[in-house]
């Protein structure tokens, strides 16, 4: 793990009380800057810690990933004395991250109205499925939810069945807009005293990401339906089969195009009509795509990489994980960090936040949290005494 150091976030408080990706990855990357973030969860351990189990006691990988250098509490909202705990935390607190339904937050006390009555300038961060307001505002909902509902999954494969991503790209995504939007909030408070609210919601983000489709849609009613691995917009873009594997190749703009047709040794994809500019291609693609996978076939993933390396068109190959792992460039770039935890056969590689600051650089200092691991300490820091804390254990409280 990286050496403890004072990041920018240094001084700030985050209670988190978020579950999954969305308010948790959130929470991680304001603790890789220098935050101090304190997840709370139930007493035997809340349902994301055991999302595809690693070790013997049944903690996930993404748990992993989640809640590197947090603290963890366990604590009930909902009961009285547990309510009575939230609140004195609150009041030590900078920011509070749940990723929580309405309803939940107002019965565990975490609406921005009773933040609000404790600590005048909280900043709550939330994130739902589908915002506070509108006809699905109550409902509940999960990543694959919204790629269902902004046209990405409809998009995506041959159409029959549609696919989802594997990856959950719109969880990551609010994460990500949460973490920026808490970041201003704290800079607004800086320049003014006041605390807000952060609302991010999943839909909100796959719209976002999604957007460029349906702003073509409405304007065009061009009405696409899904080509698989196929690219709508410019060519070639597609996956390729090699003699041994599969690379990926995109190509966007005359110039990419062109450093293509002279690699294919070919001037006539520069003079004929259908192909002279991206949206030509894109609505021609297939012709280009047959030239281009013939030109694949007859080579090894490697030869074809270096080739497209030295013309200079972007292209990479198609991996599972362990390959992923393995590439060069992958160990190269330091983005997995080896973390080690209780019970773990070996130390896992845990990816580092996106993002690269030349001064302050985040780090990951401190594996995840064991269930519990921490409430002695911060309950006691409350003034809670060791007698006080093992009678509300006793109570199941804590």
């Amino acid at each position: 793990m990286d050496a403890p150091r004072k990041g920018v976030l240094e001084g700030v408080r985050v209670l988190d009380f978020g579950r999954y990706i969305a308010g948790p990855y959130c929470a991680a990357l304001l603790a890789e800057y220098g935050a101090e973030v304190i997840r709370i969860e139930k007493r035997e351990g809340s349902e994301d810690r055991f999302i595809a189990p690693i070790t013997p006691a049944g903690e996930g990988g993404l748990f992993m990933q989640m809640n590197r250098n947090k603290k963890s509490v366990t604590l009930d909202p909902m009961t009285e004395e547990g309510r009575a705990l939230t609140r004195k935390l609150v009041a030590t607190a900078d920011v509070v991250v749940a990723n929580l339904p309405r309803e939940t937050l107002v019965a565990m006390g975490l609406d921005y109205d009773s933040l609000k009555a404790v600590k005048p300038d909280i900043i709550l961060t939330t994130a739902s499925a589908f915002g506070h307001t509108g006809p699905w505002a109550d409902r509940v909902g999960f990543d694959g939810i919204a790629q269902a509902m902004c046209g990405s999954i409809y998009m995506t494969g041959q159409g029959d069945p549609p696919y989802r991503a594997a990856v959950s790209w719109v969880d990551f995504g609010t994460a990500l807009h949460c973490a920026f939007g808490t970041m201003a909030a704290l800079m607004e408070r800086a320049r003014t005293g006041r605390g807000q609210m952060v609302e991010g919601f999943l839909l909100a983000t796959a719209l976002a990401f999604a957007n460029s489709a349906m702003v073509e849609q409405v304007v065009t009613s061009i009405n696409r339906t899904p080509t698989g691995n196929l690219g709508q917009t410019s060519a070639p873009a597609d996956i390729y089969r090699t003699k041994d594997g599969w690379v990926l190749l995109q190509v966007n703009g005359a110039p990419l195009f062109k450093r293509w047709a002279k690699l294919m040794g070919e001037d006539m994809w520069l003079t004929d009509p259908r192909f002279k500019d991206d949206i030509s291609r894109g609505n021609n693609g297939s012709a280009i795509s047959e030239r281009m996978a013939r030109w694949c076939a007859g080579r090894t993933t490697h030869d074809c990489l270096e080739a497209l390396a030295q013309a200079r068109i972007p292209a990479g190959p198609v991996l599972s994980p362990q390959e992923g792992y393995d590439h060069p460039q992958t160990q190269a770039c330091g983005m997995l960090l080896p973390v080690d935890y209780p019970g773990l056969p070996k130390p896992a590689p845990i990816a580092r936040a996106a993002i690269r600051l030349s001064e302050t650089p985040g780090a990951i200092s401190a594996r995840a949290p064991t269930i519990g691991e921490h409430t002695d300490e911060v309950l006691g820091a409350l003034g809670l005494s060791a007698k006080e804390i093992e009678g509300l254990r006793a109570k199941a409280v804590v």
